[in-house]
């Protein structure tokens, strides 16, 4: 089976969406299918194919974290995937790249499968900037569900997702198919223990409670959240070695780093800054709390991620997260912000064989996320989607 998947973005830049397209691409091609990847060029101005790659030179838009946009049709890139006869084209974008995926669908009469992966009515404010933003989330909603229904299998990632999308109207079947990860890319056991302790001593960490952030830094992020609560936990216990890694880079940083200092927890904080995806397992093994305050997830990839790490979990609770975090077996919710810092100083008080406990069952259950599981289940899509063609 041939899949062309068209996507805005992709490694080597760094995304939920691209980890999410990188793991699919992987998957396919490691179990006998033809995947092939049409994205944007990062590098420069010329359409180019490396392997199973097709890149296509687009307009970077500095003010939406670096975003690359393409015009919705290139005839060289046209040529390129004509000669591949595509089985299937799946879309994991609504802009450019997916515009030119479901044109070529129509040409080519190729059956489209269309994954839903953001929610974009957490996103309206980087347009809106607050003006007429209820207008501009009814806009997304009505754009949702257009581009939802033209295609001939429809996915995402999550029920609440799934919740979300049937309350804008969308009256086709939606496959709920969670993102596959590779578990043993997050071993402990890929790095050395000396590796954690001359890290920790590099940055004065040794013997440090290390909470981890992991992933873009923005509004919708809210990371300020964590921040906020992270000075109070330090502020009611002075005599707790701790410190905040955040992971990341994006639009709120400055506005982050200024909020640590008005907090007083600036010398606690590291802002760690961009890192490639191959090494967010090592920040994942080195911290001892994976934190988040993020209620715009689809899935929550980190995380999964986290968890096989074996790495115990805080999160804002969530409808995405109920199949992932149970309250006190696989990690921990905080239902307001002040629950927050309370959560945080029960979490070092537990005794070593709770923690254990905990981790352990977190593992146990993403196993569901496997890429296995993922694999079979994407692939019934495609044949599915096919078989409407027939």
């Amino acid at each position: 089976m041939k899949i062309g998947i068209f996507v805005d973005a992709y490694v080597p830049e760094i995304n939920g969406v691209v980890t999410a397209v990188k793991t699919l691409f992987d998957i396919l091609n490691e179990r006998g299918e033809e995947a092939y990847v049409i994205t944007t060029n990062p590098f420069n101005n010329k359409v180019i194919q490396e392997g199973n790659v097709i890149r296509i030179p687009g307009l970077r838009l500095k003010h939406l974290y670096d975003y690359r946009v393409c015009w919705i049709y290139n005839h060289k890139a046209v040529k390129l995937i004509k000669k591949i006869h595509l089985d299937v084209i799946h879309v994991h974008t609504e802009a450019s790249l997916g515009i030119f995926g479901r044109i070529l669908a129509k040409k080519f009469d190729i059956p489209l499968v269309y994954t839903y992966h953001t929610m974009y009515v957490d996103y309206t404010h980087y347009v809106t900037h607050g003006f007429l933003d209820p207008i501009a989330k009814s806009i997304v909603k009505k754009l949702s569900k257009l581009v939802a229904e033209s295609a001939t299998e429809f996915v995402t990632t999550s029920e609440k997702t799934k919740n979300a999308l049937r309350s804008y109207g969308i009256k086709k079947y939606i496959n709920v198919i969670p993102n596959g990860i590779n578990i043993d890319t997050f071993s402990k056991t890929i790095y050395k223990e000396e590796d954690f302790i001359n890290y920790r001593k590099e940055h004065n960490l040794l013997n440090s409670f290390l909470i981890l952030s992991l992933g873009r830094i923005a509004k919708e992020k809210a990371i300020d959240v964590c921040i906020k609560e992270f000075a109070i936990f330090v502020k009611e216990n002075p005599n707790i070695n701790t410190h905040f890694l955040i992971v990341g880079d994006g639009p709120a940083k400055k506005d982050l780093e200024k909020l640590a200092l008005d907090e007083g927890v600036l010398d606690k904080i590291i802002f760690v800054g961009k890192v490639d995806h191959e090494k967010t397992a090592f920040y994942y093994n080195l911290c001892d709390l994976y934190i988040s305050a993020s209620t715009s997830e689809t899935q929550g990839l980190t995380f999964i991620e986290a968890m096989s790490s074996k790495l115990l979990v805080l999160c804002q609770y969530d409808d995405n997260l109920n199949d992932v975090v149970f309250d006190k077996e696989t990690g921990f919710y905080f239902y307001t912000e002040k629950e927050c810092h309370e959560k945080l100083k029960y979490i070092y008080e537990l005794n070593k064989n709770e923690k254990l406990r905990i981790e352990e069952n977190a593992y146990k259950n993403i196993s569901k996320y496997s890429m296995d599981i993922f694999y079979d289940r994407m692939k019934e899509v495609y044949k599915r989607a096919i078989r409407k063609r027939w």
